[in-house]
């Protein structure tokens, strides 16, 4: 998943706790009977302490129920935390209307409310519990029962006053909503950031490990290949002139000292540099990938051209000079060596370039990709190819552990392409494969390199 779309489904999450909102309504359920029985014994303020009692008493019973129905670390789903959010504002009004409405100081904590919504719960719940505390705050201003004060005294606050206590309760309940959601937002972020970079950081150790192995590979091989050589040479000797066996004794010799040489590339230590021979054009860069799969049935064909749809500059015309990047070179390859495996009859590669990007697409005309396997391919050891043993047993299938291509595309992304994995849309069949770098990446000409 990519870090846009994971950005995207954490913000459309739940991230509050039961155990929080449980203790917040604690929090305030004494906090109110507190303040109701200061006003009401202490004060000697005339209220209507039942009903306030009963008012509070009904968030007490539900902490309650809460507490023992759900485990308080789970995470509550969005719905319900809507809900929960939903009764603590209605709760709310009820007794700010029992004692005095939007004349009450404590008409404020309507923010609270909003705050919660908007750090922990999707943008269209902290709308809904704002759109209510506003609704709520308006009704406050004109329908509430009087302001608690002394019995034989009358006290009744301006117009003026009521409605600089509804605007600082709306102003607040909004700024302090949209700060806590910006802060939430942020640190969405850099969550996100954290998971993207421990999963590359994974990738690179698993394919740093991987170096270890193709030394002791490129070490034990070395005799066996020696072996099937001498082999294949001893039993071309045997064979009589035309011979229908001579072709495929031919293809055995000339893979092992293939193979031989991928070996000898990978064991032997890195000389001089030649500059001219360090970079060439990227048709010729495909041209070289596929020439060694051309023998083995599909036909391939390379169609490289700049894009014809946009109109382009006569830099961004000229075909990219790319360097023969080792990395890129086996990405590439690779990807072609599974299109040849796949194909019924032909593999395409098709490159494209405009201004901003250079584009590589691999297709061919299987049977496609498994749509299971298409979002987790390219992790280690996940594979379209059959289990160990099914080509051996005569079925003709493809056997693979899923690490060549799990390789090939941590390389090619390290160049700085972005690799995706598709089917043809019907009534076409078979695997499309893209790759899109910045053009700047990849053309020599675009970064100055050319010359040096």
């Amino acid at each position: 998943m990519r870090l846009s779309e994971l950005t995207q489904v954490r913000q459309h999450r739940s991230r509050l706790r039961l155990q929080t909102i449980v203790r917040l309504r604690w929090i305030a359920v004494v906090g109110q009977t507190i303040t109701v029985l200061t006003v009401y014994w202490g004060l000697g303020f005339v209220i209507p302490i039942i009903a306030c009692l009963m008012v509070i008493s009904l968030s007490g019973f539900l902490n309650i129920i809460l507490s023992l129905q759900l485990p308080e670390e789970e995470q509550v789903h969005t719905g319900s935390a809507s809900n929960m959010l939903l009764y603590d504002t209605l709760q709310l009004t009820a007794l700010l209307y029992l004692t005095g409405g939007m004349q009450n100081p404590f008409a404020f904590l309507f923010a609270v409310p909003v705050t919660v919504a908007a750090s922990t719960q999707p943008r269209r719940v902290t709308f809904s519990i704002g759109g209510l505390a506003l609704i709520c705050a308006t009704a406050l201003a004109v329908f509430h029962l009087p302001l608690p004060w002394y019995p034989d005294q009358e006290f009744q606050l301006p117009l003026l006053y009521v409605l600089g206590n509804w605007a600082t309760v709306v102003l607040c309940a909004a700024f302090m909503g949209y700060y806590a959601w910006q802060i939430a937002k942020e640190a969405d972020q850099m969550s996100v950031a954290l998971v993207a970079t421990e999963s590359i950081l994974a990738r690179e150790h698993r394919l740093s490990a991987l170096d270890g192995l193709a030394a002791a590979a490129a070490h034990e091989l070395g005799t066996p290949l020696s072996t099937i050589t001498v082999v294949a040479k001893e039993l071309m000797r045997g064979l009589p002139k035309g011979s229908p066996l001579m072709e495929d004794a031919e293809l055995l010799q000339s893979q092992a000292q293939r193979c031989r040489q991928i070996l000898s590339r990978l064991t032997s230590q890195a000389g001089a540099s030649d500059l001219h021979f360090d970079r060439a054009p990227l048709s010729q860069i495909l041209a070289e990938v596929v020439e060694p799969y051309r023998i083995l049935g599909p036909e391939i064909e390379i169609d490289a051209k700049a894009m014809d749809d946009i109109e382009l500059d006569k830099t961004a015309q000229q075909e990219p000079v790319t360097a023969r990047n080792p990395g890129v070179l086996y990405g590439l390859g690779n990807l072609v060596e599974n299109a040849v495996d796949f194909a019924s009859s032909k593999v395409d590669v098709q490159a494209r370039w405009s201004d901003d990007t250079v584009t590589v697409t691999i297709s061919d005309d299987g049977p496609g990709l498994q749509s299971g396997v298409i979002k987790r391919l390219g992790e280690p050891f996940v594979t379209t190819r059959a289990a160990d043993g099914a080509e051996l047993e005569g079925e003709g299938e493809h056997v693979g552990l899923g690490l060549g291509f799990f390789i090939a595309k941590t390389l090619l992304e390290r160049s700085g392409a972005e690799v995706d994995l598709r089917n043809k849309r019907a009534p076409e069949a078979g695997a499309v494969v893209e790759l899109i770098w910045p053009r700047d990446a990849l053309d020599l000409k675009m970064t100055g390199d050319e010359t040096q």
